[in-house]
């Protein structure tokens, strides 16, 4: 076997962590955010010897429960049978693939993009956007799932020492802000401060989901190559991984200046084919239909758990309202549970032979 040789410790160096750090400080660009100059965690803790602050958090949102559940649940085909097409956590780690290629080749730290990435829905519901629009419309309060993933990092997944994550400034900071990729496609000004890692998540999060979503509704027949913007499909490409490396190298030339944007005509090239999911496939009559019935499911569960809370549903910290913990429930579950649970409410049970 061979051996492996430890490089040479920088000069007052001690823990591998502080090394690791040292090579922060030495490769990325002066935007980027350090791990050393992290803004810290709500509950100080003692440093790792071998992981920096951001690696840290990124392996504890990866073994939470709620990251394991986005596997099943809706990214926008509702109850799909084929199994190739993406869920919440494909998703996901296809936001956090691109983002990481686009932070190395700026020299920002990758490893807050990850953690920003696998984090930032995280607080999504079962059956994608329309789990979110009912929530929103029956809790007084109103219901956002970048809200709901802080607040599963914050509170709601649980640690040995206590509820909430405990995860840095940072890493928070980024998974509420990660819509504001919106704002640097359509090229408006974002009020939000964030670092530069949290912007191209968010930038990253829209390239994944517009080639993605296209893919998946070529699969299913819903659409044809031929009715997607001809000059946006002329300049990007047919391909999805052709579109996705056009539109990853664009961010990364156009941001080598330092403020996160895309060049200019891939950008008008991605807001058309983002124009043309929203304006065309999201409304259409087959994914309409299956969203009102999964709308009108959750709405359901919500009034019957409030009605009647199982143990589970009314489990949670008792200063939260009973309001509060039953969507916390839901946000929670998967599509199939969600299903499975209608079922045992509103469905007469067989009797045994």
């Amino acid at each position: 076997m061979p051996h492996l040789t430890q490089p040479a410790a920088p000069a007052g160096a001690r823990t591998i962590r502080e090394r690791i750090e040292e090579r922060e400080r030495a490769a990325l660009c002066p935007q980027a955010t350090l791990a050393c100059n992290s803004r810290g965690r709500a509950v100080p803790e003692r440093e790792h010897d071998y992981r920096t602050a951001f690696q840290r958090d990124r392996d504890r949102i990866l073994h939470t429960k709620a990251f394991r559940r986005l596997k099943q649940k809706t990214q926008v085909f509702i109850a799909p049978k084929g199994d190739h097409y993406r869920t919440r956590l494909t998703h996901t780690l296809e936001v956090a693939q691109i983002a990481r290629t686009a932070a190395r080749a700026l020299f920002l730290n990758e490893d807050l993009t990850e953690a920003i990435a696998i984090g930032h829905d995280l607080g999504h519901t079962p059956f994608g956007h329309a789990g979110e629009a009912v929530l929103s419309e029956v809790y007084a309060e109103g219901f956002r799932h970048y809200e709901q993933s802080l607040r599963v990092v914050d509170k709601l997944e649980t640690r040995r020492s206590g509820h909430g994550l405990n995860l840095t400034h940072e890493v928070r900071e980024g998974i509420l802000n990660h819509s504001i990729g919106k704002n640097v496609l359509l090229g408006r000004p974002s009020t939000a401060t964030t670092t530069p890692e949290a912007v191209v998540v968010s930038v990253c999060d829209a390239i994944a989901y517009v080639n993605h979503d296209i893919d998946d509704a070529l699969r299913c027949g819903l659409i044809s190559l031929g009715d997607l913007p001809k000059d946006a499909i002329g300049l990007l490409g047919n391909a999805s991984s052709q579109r996705i490396d056009k539109m990853v190298t664009a961010l990364i030339e156009g941001s080598i200046e330092g403020r996160i944007t895309m060049q200019e005509d891939v950008r008008q090239a991605t807001v058309e084919l983002r124009s043309y999911l929203y304006t065309n496939l999201y409304p259409c009559d087959a994914i309409h239909r299956e969203i009102t019935k999964a709308k009108k499911l959750l709405k359901e569960l919500y009034y019957r758990l409030l009605e009647q809370p199982t143990k589970e549903s009314g489990a949670g910290d008792p200063d939260d309202s009973i309001e509060r913990r039953t969507v916390d429930f839901i946000a929670g579950m998967t599509d199939p549970y969600a299903l499975q649970l209608y079922s045992r409410f509103f469905f007469p049970e067989s009797w045994p032979a």
